[in-house]
């Protein structure tokens, strides 16, 4: 049993690994697209933010996935390996194709699907799905509309002084505000898999109660940083420069609007897409100069994307754990 719990905590740190990997462009693509920082720097930099983000906020987003997503009565080792299979190769084939999908969602998603297709419906706990469900919509409405308020005031703040100056001194904010937003990403997104190997270690009998061990977070938190130190390239080019084309003024609105929502989600304990925040901050930025300058057509194409991670990474998901009954795991 002990070989198979180490097994699949090392499935669930790879899975934060392409966590970080693949949303690297959450993270990175603003301030790689204004030029602030060089690829390389600015994946270190993030990377070394999403690490800090251990030391901040706790761990309530973590137990919401761990315990209040799905019965912890039917988790077995099965379903938590079939969850995080159906995850990883979501996030593969999005990563593959460019399109800057939650990663968060496909973790859900295939964490649901396998724990459906073990005990149906009565497997799901509803009342924890509600916040997340809410908050697909809610999260990039947030970004979206504090990155336009951000941008209308700092039009009518700075409307007197030159161009050049506005950009010298929006070039040296944007590196804040990309710590910020990093620190944002590693605290919302390694929570989900903590509370993923939480719930394995509960569930295996190695915790007495459902709690986050010390080393499972500063274990996740170095996965996710390591992804992120490896970057996305594909999808960092989607974000930061087919939405709509950014400045360092936009960039700094976009990162701010989108640290401050997932400040306050993971406060709360409610596990958001760290994609659809920067996505929609992206999009409020754009907007506010003219609605021309955001590109609707690669938009809708990001919505379709989100609109089927949850159910494609829980098809996938469910069709492992299926297979994995047939060969008479649990």
């Amino acid at each position: 049993m002990l070989l198979v719990v180490v097994g699949l905590i090392f499935v669930a740190l790879v899975f934060d690994y392409i966590n970080g990997f693949h949303d690297a462009a959450n993270s990175i693509a603003t301030v790689v697209s204004t030029r602030v920082l060089s690829p390389a720097q600015a994946v270190v930099w993030a990377a070394f933010f999403n690490f800090v983000a251990a030391f901040t906020f706790g761990t309530a987003v973590a137990t919401t996935i761990g315990s209040g997503m799905v019965d912890l009565r039917i988790v077995t080792s099965s379903v938590i390996f079939a969850g995080l299979f159906g995850a990883i190769m979501w996030d593969l084939i999005t990563w593959y194709v460019g399109l800057p999908t939650s990663s968060s969602h496909a973790l859900m998603g295939g964490y649901a699907g396998a724990a459906l297709a073990k005990a149906g419906l009565p497997a799901i706990i509803l009342a924890g799905w509600t916040k997340t469900l809410i908050f697909i919509v809610v999260a990039p409405l947030i970004g979206l509309l504090l990155a336009l308020t951000f941008m209308t005031l700092i039009y009518r703040i700075f409307e007197r002084y030159p161009p050049r100056r506005i950009d010298g001194w929006f070039r040296r904010l944007q590196l804040l505000s990309a710590a910020a937003y990093s620190l944002g990403h590693g605290t919302n997104d390694a929570q989900k898999t903590m509370g993923i190997i939480a719930g394995l270690l509960f569930t295996a009998g190695y915790l007495p109660t459902f709690y986050i061990p010390v080393w499972v977070i500063f274990a996740a938190y170095a996965a996710i940083g390591l992804g992120t130190l490896t970057g996305g390239w594909r999808i960092v080019h989607t974000m930061g420069s087919k939405i709509t084309k950014l400045q360092p003024v936009g960039g700094f609105a976009a990162e701010t609007a989108g640290a401050i929502t997932l400040f306050a989600s993971s406060t709360m304990g409610i596990p958001v897409s760290t994609t659809h925040t920067i996505t929609g901050a992206i999009v409020g930025v754009g907007a506010v100069r003219r609605l021309s300058a955001v590109r609707w057509g690669i938009a809708r194409r990001i919505v379709w994307a989100w609109v089927l991670t949850i159910p494609a990474a829980g098809a996938i998901a469910a069709s492992v754990y299926v297979v994995l009954r047939f060969g008479g795991a649990p």
